[in-house]
């Protein structure tokens, strides 16, 4: 999480009495609050005391996109049973949560300092594309997925689906759709597809902008779509930033193509509550969805500016979803020929 430029504000006076009574401020006057930049769908600050530093998040009703996106305030409450539960499976793959008030849709977790925690995103961008890396995040985000597949009680725990729905598969499959009337029967099917395979708890933003570096390994953040869903849909949705990223450092496309291969194959490898190729089939026929998506979606990634790279995207997406793959290696191998074209 990065500093947004200098700025006076403050949270609102309630949320200051939130952390009050909650034992994480003593003086709000000599507390520095620092709003941070790096999402679109809440308020995140850090709050710097005496005694600690942590953050706090705020979801926001309407998201911080050019188009008309809304969604339910209440996914804050799933997002502190994802990081609760991720913990209890994998310790240490998620910030420590202090604080959840749930009518105030705000909680307060640790703060973990750059200087030992560097973005993924950034070290991806910079060309530090390390295959150890996606494989330990494929790794520890098959274990999650393992931890909590078909149990009752997680079900339970995650009710709803409508929240993924409005902040996943309608603004990027279904708006995707509405650009590619053609290609409409396909991309709304793998959103109705993926909205009513629920096997596992789901992230839904496994992205490495959500994903830190660490000391002791990766740490995710930002689970605000999380849900009980198709653990196929996290796996694809982290392996599309790998391809996209070809286009945004293009001299370092060899290591981003190999980080692909090796967090799909560290991931597979430990997939135990169903077969391996049925996910794998899911995740490679849905992958050229996404793909399009961040093009052609409500939230199109801001580094493919250009149009014939844009053109790129699409022309290997169309060919994918007119004929869906079923291996992943397929998926790496027809964008590997369209970036030699």
């Amino acid at each position: 999480m990065s500093s947004r430029p200098a700025d006076s504000r403050r949270p609102d006076a309630a949320v200051i009495g939130i952390l009050q009574n909650a034992g994480l401020i003593n003086n709000s006057e000599e507390t520095k609050f620092e709003p941070l930049t790096g999402g679109v769908s809440s308020d995140i600050w850090k709050v710097e005391t005496k005694e600690q530093t942590f953050c706090f998040k705020q979801a926001l009703p309407q998201l911080k996109v050019e188009a008309a996106w809304f969604a339910p305030v209440e996914r804050n409450r799933f997002e502190v049973a994802w990081y609760r539960l991720a913990d209890s499976i994998v310790p240490g793959s998620v910030p420590r949560v202090l604080l959840h008030d749930n009518d105030a849709k705000l909680f307060a977790m640790e703060y973990l300092p750059e200087d030992n925690h560097a973005l993924w995103k950034r070290e991806l961008q910079a060309g530090h594309a390390e295959p150890a890396q996606a494989a330990e995040v494929g790794r520890l985000l098959c274990a999650i997925h393992s931890g909590t597949a078909g149990s009752v009680a997680v079900a339970a725990t995650f009710p709803r689906t409508d929240i993924f729905q409005a902040i996943r598969l309608e603004p990027y499959l279904e708006a995707a759709a509405e650009r590619h009337q053609d290609l409409a029967p396909e991309l709304c099917e793998l959103s109705r597809r993926t909205a009513r395979t629920r096997l596992a708890m789901i992230h839904g933003d496994v992205s490495p902008k959500n994903i830190l570096i660490g000391p002791k390994g990766p740490v995710f953040l930002d689970a605000e779509c999380a849900c009980v869903g198709d653990p196929a849909f996290d796996l694809a949705f982290c392996l599309n930033h790998f391809m996209l990223k070809c286009l945004w450092n293009k001299d370092v496309q060899p290591a981003y193509i190999v980080c692909f291969q090796a967090m799909a194959s560290a991931y597979l490898a430990a997939v135990d509550w169903e077969a391996a190729d049925h996910l794998e089939a899911r995740a490679a026929s849905l992958l050229p969805g996404l793909f399009l998506a961040r093009v052609d979606g409500k939230s199109p990634v801001e580094y493919v500016t250009e149009d014939d790279d844009k053109d790129r995207v699409r022309r290997c997406a169309r060919k994918l979803l007119k004929a869906p793959p079923s291996r992943l290696a397929d998926v790496i191998a027809a964008w590997k020929r369209e970036l030699t074209l």
